[in-house]
């Protein structure tokens, strides 16, 4: 599903003259970034409507930094690729982790953040590998890279798709999935709301690191984006923003790597 998405997305690009980059998000004096607010932590709606996370408080710094006004494009886990190639935003902050696949349809600075892929459940659940997994059902974010992994390392599980984290989340902490694929501090999250399910991390699939995606071919604004990270990994600033959403700090070998 994920590589039609692709594959799809990448063929309405080529149809379409070659944007202009940096010099015209200053010209319109606004950045536009797509970001998913049905991702806790990265980004969500709190009680008063207002989008919050580490990916909009990054985005809200990136713009301000740049001397921009920013326009966040609410976006469903499964469009970010799709909205980023039809010209719908400029840049996608949306723990979007770097995979070759994607790097065939977008261009993706050096990675700001890392996510890791992660199996929880109910603590009765003896679950140890991925291979636990056959003849269960999992409930997984469509697009992302638990449904790709769990897809086609155990295809004998029974993967149910939701439109985006906060979907999947209820799945969990209402019982109609026991098992989600998802982040492990999403499952503690769901855990401390939800004491009577006893949810917790069983094991980690995989790790990802997450980059700011921008259409190909945008020399100019990947300079920009680049040096904004490396600038904001150096003094902190980027890692105040992870603290306070993630209750982690960013792995070190992210904020060693942009040096």
């Amino acid at each position: 599903m994920l590589r039609r998405t692709l594959l799809a997305a990448s063929a309405a690009a080529l149809c379409m003259p070659a944007m202009a980059e940096l010099v015209d998000i200053k010209a319109a004096g606004k950045l536009r970034v797509g970001i998913d607010f049905g991702a806790p932590f990265y980004g969500f709606v709190d009680d008063k409507m207002k989008p919050v996370g580490s990916d909009v408080e990054a985005a809200e710094l990136m713009a301000k930094d740049l001397g921009l006004q920013l326009e966040i494009v609410n976006t469903t886990n499964s469009a970010r690729i799709p909205n980023l190639l039809s010209n719908k935003v400029d840049l996608i902050i949306s723990s979007l982790s770097i995979t070759p696949e994607r790097q065939k349809a977008v261009d993706f600075s050096i990675p700001y953040g890392a996510i890791q892929a992660a199996v929880g459940a109910p603590k009765s659940l003896k679950l140890t590998s991925i291979e636990d997994l056959a003849g269960k059902t999992v409930a997984v974010t469509r697009g992302g890279p638990q449904d790709k992994i769990v897809t086609e390392r155990a295809p004998q599980a029974k993967v149910v798709r939701f439109d985006d984290e906060a979907a999947s989340i209820t799945a969990a902490a209402t019982g109609q999935a026991d098992i989600v694929a998802i982040t492990p501090p999403i499952i503690a999250a769901i855990a401390k709301k939800n004491p009577a399910r006893e949810f917790e991390t069983k094991f980690i699939l995989q790790s990802y690191q997450l980059g700011v995606a921008m259409r190909k071919d945008q020399p100019e604004l990947m300079k920009a984006v680049n040096g904004w990270i490396k600038t904001n990994l150096a003094n902190g600033k980027l890692n105040t923003i992870h603290l306070k959403y993630a209750g982690v700090p960013i792995p070190k070998e992210i904020i060693d790597g942009a040096k």
